[in-house]
């Protein structure tokens, strides 16, 4: 059985307003082109379908599109948990017309097993699926006494009661994959993701993990990343496009895993190339280092976090010329020279005629100054100093 593990789509997530529905339309074209190459036969989607409880209609729209295009018309299971953004009444929802096209959307925690038999294969896949177990949606007083040590451990061991009682329903003869939407101990976090384990967001110790399951499938995290402590194959696959700074740089892919009953499983990690990559600029020589470096059209397609190195603020005119020049600066941050920085420059000793260079390029939004123009400042330089002599 070949099985695409995804998660974190976010769909309707803006960066700073700007809208970032076409690059998820893309995604969601790169996954079903996936699907189809890689002969997939279950599609299991780990929590946050959309980036809010009350998604826009076009992010909707985009959600029951895609998840109809992977099941190919109901020939490829899809199994879609809600996450800590998703509402889970709303996302099960539609689950009465979903199942008619072997899609299964789950919205609140259950330790009931779907036996889920898969044609294109010939085997049977036992999905102890968990939507996001918060406290709330979890319905039960962890804790007698309002103790902050007491309630995680009630809560890592009321998790771990529900993957137990899922792991009494795995069977030999049958692909065991566990699935849920949670905050694994010892995970790498990003921004994108940091608010939403404010509140009560606790962790669960890798070993309450289901042990006859062959794989783990987790969504929460936005890093792809494996869990180390588990005892069986445990990974995030991460989100599908980079939603904040902080994962500047990361890879984003899904995973595919490859397992037969009673076999280990072996995943593999496939990079995505959708959307368009979030990056840094430091621009240490000031404003006219990003004017040249939108001149060569370096990262031509990037949203952009800009930092510019400055004597004095940015006006509203170089602000605004900027993001003429390009749509992409998400912010644009001036750093201010320190005191000690000055003094360094002053000590490099730096010639007189690149200094006048810097001067003109700032006063002039990026000009470069004639050989003709710098020739006469250091002439009139030298008359200056002439004139200084003989008084």
């Amino acid at each position: 059985m070949r099985i695409l593990h995804t998660a974190d789509w976010h769909l309707g997530k803006t960066l700073e307003g700007r809208s970032r529905l076409r690059e998820q339309e893309q995604f969601i074209d790169e996954m079903v082109a996936i699907v189809e190459e890689e002969n997939i036969d279950v599609v299991l989607m780990a929590g946050d379908a959309f980036d809010s409880v009350n998604p826009p209609a076009a992010a909707e729209q985009l959600f029951y599109e895609g998840i109809a295009r992977l099941s190919n018309d109901g020939q490829r299971p899809v199994v879609v948990i809600a996450g800590n953004h998703d509402h889970p009444d709303r996302l099960a929802a539609a689950s009465m017309l979903a199942v008619r096209h072997s899609i299964t959307l789950l919205g609140f925690p259950t330790n009931q097993v779907q036996e889920i038999y898969v044609p294109s294969c010939e085997e049977t896949l036992m999905l102890g699926a968990l939507p996001y177990p918060s406290e709330s949606r979890l319905l039960q007083l962890l804790a007698s006494e309002n103790d902050e040590k007491q309630l995680r451990k009630g809560y890592d061991e009321k998790v771990g009661e529900i993957f137990a009682a899922m792991n009494a329903s795995f069977r030999h003869d049958t692909v065991n994959i566990a699935m849920s939407h949670l905050y694994v101990a010892g995970g790498a976090t990003s921004d994108s993701e940091r608010p939403i384990e404010v509140g009560g967001a606790y962790t669960v110790s890798a070993e309450r993990f289901p042990s006859r399951a062959q794989y783990v499938a987790l969504g929460h995290l936005h890093r792809p990343q494996n869990v180390k402590r588990a005892s069986m194959p445990a990974r995030y696959s991460g989100s599908p496009l980079a939603y904040s700074f902080s994962e500047a740089g990361y890879t984003k892919s899904v995973t595919i895993i490859d397992v037969h009953p009673g076999k280990e499983a072996n995943a593999l990690e496939i990079p995505l190339s959708s959307g368009r990559p979030l990056v840094r600029w430091k621009a240490t020589e000031g404003i006219a280092q990003v004017y040249r470096w939108l001149e060569e059209g370096k990262d031509r397609n990037a949203w952009i976090d800009l930092e510019i190195t400055v004597e004095h603020s940015l006006t509203l005119e170089e602000i605004h010329r900027l993001r003429k020049l390009y749509d992409g600066f998400i912010y644009i941050r001036p750093k201010f020279l320190t005191k000690e920085e000055v003094v360094q420059e002053m000590r490099e000793h730096v010639p007189i005629e690149i200094l006048f260079q810097r001067f003109y390029e700032k006063q002039t939004g990026g000009a470069k100054p004639t050989d003709e123009l710098v020739r006469l400042f250091l002439e009139l330089l030298v008359d200056e100093d002439g004139d200084g002599d003989e008084q």
